[in-house]
């Protein structure tokens, strides 16, 4: 069967996830070579071990660059410890702000605090890079190729996680209000109250985005291997608990040759589980993708991958 409303004009986002090294690279970069033909696209890895740059064979990075041949395709390299680090370099001062008017903390342990990570703040702006560039409405489609099941699970569950830093700082700045309140007579809002609204904005809108069936859709992708099965298992129980709504699976490197010995006892090694995941997955819309006896690089090879998956 193969995948389907990825043309719809209402779906803006398609998230591709699983076990690191059943595909999801190909299967992202594949689809968004398919969407390109129709629409302008940008195909976005979070993957810290990027991998766009080896399947179009050539340099995409942390900058938007157009693929070579391909009018519409886009693709983007995100780094998430560099969308952090621009973040504390441009709100540093709110920061500062914040810290210093919410605790009793002297200037050396500010400085501390500061140097220490936010819960999820990386992830989140990664995915506030995507949502700012989704609102600068330059592309129509917008394709993610996520890191393996731990991380990529870390990237949804991030906006909680961030929601739940902001949750307390917002209280510690409530006391402050307060005082500031009952002794003044009067409190004025100022750039730290500022940055905890504009926080929470962001991460209300990553978890819009994220829970929006009609506007985002995640792509499951599993090979016909035991370990592989457990772990989308275990993937899609966490997924449902974030809110987040799968519809369709792919299952990649399916061997469907019989013409040696090694295919036929490898085909027959992979029933079994190929019985499991379609008892286990019934409803979801299932896609298989045949094993290929090459690496999949470059458009042309990517082209074949699209023919299976449409």
């Amino acid at each position: 069967m193969p995948l389907r409303n990825i043309l719809d004009p209402a779906l803006k986002i398609i998230l591709f996830g699983g076990k690191g090294g059943v595909g999801k690279t190909t299967s992202a970069s594949a689809t968004a070579l398919y969407l390109a033909r129709s629409y302008k696209t940008l195909l976005i890895s979070t993957d810290p071990a990027h991998s766009l740059s080896d399947s179009f064979e050539q340099s995409i990075g942390n900058s938007i660059t157009q693929i070579e041949g391909e009018e519409k395709l886009y693709a983007l390299e995100i780094d998430a410890e560099e969308a952090y680090a621009k973040f504390q370099l441009e709100h540093e001062p709110e920061l500062r702000k914040l810290i210093d008017t919410s605790t009793n903390l002297d200037e050396e342990d500010i400085k501390s605090f500061m140097s220490m990570p936010i819960p999820g703040v990386d992830e989140v702006m990664g995915f506030k890079t995507i949502v700012d560039i989704i609102d600068e409405a330059n592309f129509e489609k917008y394709v993610v190729d996520t890191a393996p099941t731990g991380h990529a699970l870390r990237l949804m569950t991030s906006p909680e996680l961030f929601d739940d830093w902001i949750k307390v700082m917002a209280q510690m700045r409530w006391k402050y209000r307060y005082m500031v309140a009952r002794f003044a007579g009067d409190y004025k809002p100022d750039e730290g109250d500022d940055f905890l609204f504009s926080m929470k904005k962001t991460v209300r809108k990553v978890q819009k985005l994220l829970q929006d069936a009609s506007q985002s859709e995640f792509i499951v992708v599993t090979i016909p291997e035991a370990m592989a099965l457990e772990e989308t298992k275990r993937f899609l129980l966490q997924l449902q608990k974030l809110g987040v709504l799968v519809k369709q699976m792919i299952i990649n490197n399916v061997m469907v040759s019989e013409g040696c010995d090694f295919c036929r006892r490898r085909k027959q090694g992979q029933s079994r589980y190929l019985e499991a995941l379609h008892s286990m997955f019934g409803k979801l819309e299932i896609t298989m993708v045949p094993q290929h006896p090459t690496e999949v690089r470059g458009v042309s090879g990517l082209e074949v991958i699209m023919h299976h998956l449409f």
